[in-house]
């Protein structure tokens, strides 16, 4: 299939790919393409956009800010929108938590943590360099990001490039013991530097979900290795879990906690790496070599972290816990009608996620079962991307009862597609 774009898309075998619709308009949960066509958008454009698409109050707040601003280097200077957001995720996250590091993506921000991290103990004269993962995981797609991530067919062709990581295996029901131990042991060669874990959820790696306790669990015992714990809250902070971050639910405060797609309620990209006093006083000095040493041309983007302050904003003086706990039981409500059906395996949500597997043989993510599923819900106006046979929903706070209702409809339609009998 010859492309008649130039446009080189993430994520797209162009050979194999039909062309994609063109999108003229966004609004709340909806997409509109240029035909006229709408698309219920039921993943929040890869689970960037929270309060629904072209949010009033921080669409203003980019225009505001673009009135007096555009990029201004970081290294040197200040501006109060970046100012202002820094104070805003201090108060806002997981007490401990002091300093925050601007950047551009949720990938940038694991490589930021994974920085800090290790320059933690390099400036300290301590010989930790090991990093432990949960098996499963992903990060991102940068290198950092990709070697602390699950290895597989998305990164085989870089392995050179990549760095080699402790793996816990990750903590099934009835296997959490397993997960623990193996931390335990990982941690106690007195090497280890730091371990990075989604809280609650994997993501990408099939929206796999376990529980606070052990979440609590494993910053327990990093924290008496004496490691540091590296919450990626990229996917799961403003709100996904149920929770503005998903350690809350644990109890617990990580050394480093990374944020990105909510943190703009998904209206443009920015990223946050928050750290501990202590984690920052390890790089301040006299001595300049003990600087941190990361940029981007783009950090702190002024326009960016304007949209960031309103989003914080809008969770201040808006009912969003509220939105939040209700989709978080419409989804939960919803989910259990596949519990039973021999079509479909393991129902499952964590707040307002919802997932799903289907009842398929040997379904990975390269499987023809995913670009089926896809045109299968597009040709419903639905977005939809299944990871393999895992369904998930994840869509923005704004999805109303009736459009949940039609893409469960359609969840319940997608085996007769793929010829899995009741």
């Amino acid at each position: 299939m010859t492309p008649t774009s130039p446009l080189w898309r993430p994520f797209t075998q162009h050979a194999l790919e039909p062309a994609p619709p063109k999108i003229v308009r966004a609004e709340n949960a909806w997409l509109e393409t240029e035909s006229g066509e709408k698309i219920l958008d039921a993943i929040s454009s890869w689970w960037v956009t929270t309060h629904g698409h072209r949010q009033p109050k921080i669409m203003a707040a980019i225009a505001e800010a673009a009135g007096t601003l555009d990029q201004i280097i970081f290294a040197g200077l200040t501006h109060e929108p970046a100012e202002r957001l820094a104070r805003e995720l201090v108060a806002l996250a997981p007490e401990g938590l002091a300093h925050v590091f601007l950047s551009d993506s949720g990938s940038t921000a694991v490589e930021v943590g994974l920085k800090m991290a290790l320059g933690f103990f390099a400036n300290r004269g301590e010989e930790r360099t090991r990093v432990a993962v949960l098996e499963g995981g992903y990060h991102g797609d940068t290198i950092g990001a990709m070697s602390v991530g699950e290895r597989g067919v998305f990164n085989a062709p870089y392995a050179p490039l990549l760095f080699e990581v402790e793996r816990i295996p990750f903590p099934a029901p009835g296997a959490e013991q397993a997960t623990l131990d193996a931390l335990e042991a990982a941690g106690g060669r007195g090497d280890l530097a730091a371990f990075i874990v989604e809280p609650l959820i994997l993501g990408a790696g099939g929206m796999k979900m376990y529980g606070p306790e052990t979440l609590a669990e494993m910053r327990r015992i990093v924290r008496d290795t004496g490691a540091l714990f590296v919450a990626d809250e990229v996917m799961t902070g403003w709100g996904r879990t149920g929770t503005l971050f998903a350690c809350e639910q644990a109890g617990v405060t990580p050394d480093i906690l990374c944020t990105s797609k909510g943190l703009t309620g998904g209206a443009v990209p920015l990223a946050a790496t928050l750290a501990t006093a202590e984690i920052f006083e390890a790089h301040y000095s006299p001595d300049r070599t003990k600087t941190f040493f990361h940029s981007s041309s783009f950090t702190a983007n002024p326009i960016a972290c304007a949209a960031a302050v309103a989003n914080v904003g809008v969770w201040r003086d808006e009912p969003v816990a509220e939105r939040v706990a209700a989709l978080s039981s419409a989804q939960a409500a919803r989910i259990a009608r596949f519990e039973g059906d021999p079509r479909f395996r393991n129902a499952r949500t964590s707040g307002t996620i919802a997932a799903v597997d289907l009842a398929v043989p040997d379904a990975g993510y390269l499987a023809e079962v995913g670009p089926r599923l896809r045109a299968f819900f597009l040709s419903h106006g639905l977005l939809v991307r299944p990871l393999g046979d895992v369904i998930y929903l994840m869509p923005p706070y704004c999805v109303t009862d009736a459009e949940l209702d039609s893409l469960y409809d359609a969840i319940a339609e997608a085996p007769d597609v793929l010829g899995i009998a009741r």
